[in-house]
């Protein structure tokens, strides 16, 4: 909300008095299937904006394309987060997950070995590549909900389903390997008797709050973190930012609201009311970096989607949706159900929103490493909050 990160001087005005959502913050269920249950996910514009000049610049520099590939990508992410909830039901019984391919711009769609032809054609019909596995996403949901149930060690960061692989990885420290806890974790995990597989990661994700730094979207008490995304009535933000009736000031010291609801950890989200003044816009910021984003609807973006996120700290930055319904195991407490990326963040980003496209994917809940050298972010599904809240999203 600070004025030079404003672009347009109508815009600007408008801001420094309303509630400014630039980074989003959003719910995550127990249910696994509660981010694709709702006409929210397949919310979409008619006829969606042309990209920025700013957002397909942000691409071009973190993903490594051209201005012409960036602009092919977004078109090609589009087209096959439309048609993945048509192929999931074409898919019936057999199906074992998605994901989208960069290298052919098409959406793949898992099925068993036991899917009959007409199955597959059915599939094939709207528009995805078919590609056979071993395991249906029932069989991976379930072995992943036995993993769910267990106590994990400070060494294990995390599991999530790997549609593309057919498991469910286990993701260890990689220095944390022969801890005693690690490998009884890892025995147990192996006897849930489902497809699990080991990998080993850097480092282990943390929340992404700060201490109170002046001139920073929202602070509640000593924490900074960063808004979310607008909804009718306020916005929503990270659960571990803030516990239910607590009060909210914005980048200015002025009184915004208080935290309505809160759930950290197993779920990682909330929503702040605001009054005295502040009012929401469909909007996430663009630091400058690129030109502010208008939010349209709430799509989902199969995994291997380009993903951008907006957040205080280090403002704007792209990467790659790298898995979804991820257990992420925090010091304080599992958080389940968020999506994985290769987007970098910072301490005081927590909250910040995630869009791809003008579509609202996530809120900002925790990853490891910096900007400067790179690392992986976790966000909450946006769809989920909404449904746990009964909130709208403010859509322009």
């Amino acid at each position: 909300m600070r004025r030079p990160r404003l672009l347009h001087a109508g815009l600007t005005a408008l801001l420094l008095l309303g509630t400014w959502t630039a980074a989003g913050t959003l719910p995550a269920s127990a249910d696994a299937s509660a981010d694709t249950a709702t006409s929210a996910d397949t919310a979409t514009s008619a006829d969606p904006a042309p990209a920025s000049d700013g957002l397909l610049s942000a691409m071009q520099r973190d993903l490594g394309l051209t201005r012409t590939q960036a602009e092919a990508r977004l078109q090609a992410e589009r087209a096959a987060g439309a048609i993945t909830p048509k192929a999931r039901r074409a898919a019936g019984s057999a199906y074992g997950g998605s994901w989208f391919d960069a290298a052919t711009g098409r959406l793949n769609v898992a099925v068993t070995a036991d899917a009959t032809a007409d199955v597959r054609r059915a599939v094939r019909t709207t528009g995805a590549a078919v590609r056979t596995v071993r395991h249906s996403e029932r069989q991976l949901d379930t072995t992943k909900a036995r993993l769910d149930r267990l106590t994990a060690p400070s060494g294990v960061s995390g599991w999530h389903v790997d549609p593309e692989a057919s498991t469910v990885v286990v993701d260890v420290v990689r220095d944390r390997l022969a801890d005693n806890d690690v490998r009884h974790f890892l025995t147990q995990a192996r006897a849930t008797r489902g497809p699990v597989t080991v990998e080993t990661v850097q480092a282990a994700p943390e929340t992404l709050a700060a201490g109170t730094v002046g001139g920073d979207p929202y602070y509640t008490g000593n924490v900074r973190c960063s808004i979310g995304f607008s909804v009718y009535g306020g916005f929503v933000t990270a659960g571990h930012c803030g516990q239910p009736y607590a009060a909210v000031y914005g980048w200015d010291g002025s009184y915004v609201g208080t935290f309505q609801g809160s759930s950290f950890p197993d779920n990682d989200y909330a929503w702040v009311s605001v009054g005295s003044g502040w009012w929401t816009v469909p909007v996430v910021l663009g630091w400058g970096t690129v030109s502010d984003q208008l939010v349209r609807g709430s799509a989902v973006a199969p995994v291997g989607s380009s993903i951008c996120r907006s957040g205080s700290t280090t403002h704007w930055h792209c990467g790659t949706v790298l898995a979804r319904n991820e257990t992420v195991n925090y010091s304080q407490g599992a958080v389940h159900q968020l999506t994985k990326t290769n987007v970098c963040a910072e301490p005081g980003d927590s909250g910040g929103s995630f869009i791809s496209g003008d579509q609202a994917q996530g809120v900002t809940s925790g990853g490891w490493g910096d900007c400067s050298g790179g690392g992986e972010t976790w966000f909450q599904p946006v769809n989920e909050i909404l449904n746990r809240y009964g909130l709208t999203l403010h859509t322009a």
